[in-house]
């Protein structure tokens, strides 16, 4: 599994062995390129954490962000896929597409307002968070967003969704097409929140999303779009 810079490990230990978790300007030069404190550890952290979640965000939120790209595209609900299928039969099928990318392109609306509550968490992260993001895995920033953040996000993008699909007219659409379905003989009625599941995979999504961008500001140099970023996670 690929790991932050070997160099990192050194600095957090000589940081930490040297008692400067307080940021007492203890000295490390890496590379000949002056010392990396505390301070700018973190600061560096902080940074890389910004521009991965600011592009995150650009990635799912802009046309066919969602649709567009096969890891993320929201298809039906497990619990619909019968009503889809047998929709599709009754050559119904062009309608249940349409919902589809009605659904993705309200998770698309969404994401846009995700960048706020990222920003929010990275501000408000401490040494220790740093210092665990750090020594985690691949996806240990990935992971502390979630934790942090799953349930704002949830709070906000519940209502957008919402908004969005009436607008969209999703809800509408998914009307059309159970009723058409409650018309075939002996069919049970599904019971499914359509908001509920487009927030969930939405937010999965812009994870997902997330996830990559960590990995390649941890391992492509040219991900580092700023002198902090090439000082502390190397050239």
């Amino acid at each position: 599994m690929t790991r932050w810079k070997p160099f990192f490990f050194v600095a957090l230990a000589g940081l930490l062995a040297s008692g400067c978790a307080s940021g007492d300007g203890s000295l490390l030069d890496v590379f000949g390129k002056g010392p990396l404190d505390t301070e700018t550890i973190v600061a560096g952290l902080k940074q890389a954490l910004e521009v991965g979640t600011n592009n995150a965000v650009k990635t799912t939120s802009r046309t066919g962000g969602y649709w567009d790209n096969l890891a993320l595209r929201i298809l039906m609900p497990e619990k619909l896929k019968s009503v889809a299928s047998t929709l599709r039969k009754v050559g119904l099928g062009g309608q249940v597409d349409a919902f589809e990318r009605k659904m993705n392109e309200a998770a698309e609306s969404a994401a846009s307002q995700a960048a706020p509550i990222f920003i929010n968490a990275i501000k408000n992260m401490t040494f220790a968070d740093a210092k665990g993001i750090l020594s985690g895995p691949d996806t240990a920033a990935t992971d502390y967003f979630r934790a942090k953040t799953s349930q704002a996000l949830t709070a906000l993008y519940l209502p957008v969704v919402k908004t969005k699909m009436r607008e969209l007219g999703v809800m509408k659409a998914y009307d059309d097409l159970l009723a058409e379905y409650l018309r075939l003989p002996l069919v049970p009625k599904p019971t499914v929140s359509i908001e509920q599941y487009v927030t969930d995979k939405g937010l999965a999504g812009l994870f997902n999303v997330l996830g990559e961008e960590e990995r390649q500001i941890r391992e492509n140099p040219a991900a580092r779009t700023t002198a902090l970023l090439r000082r502390v996670f190397g050239d």
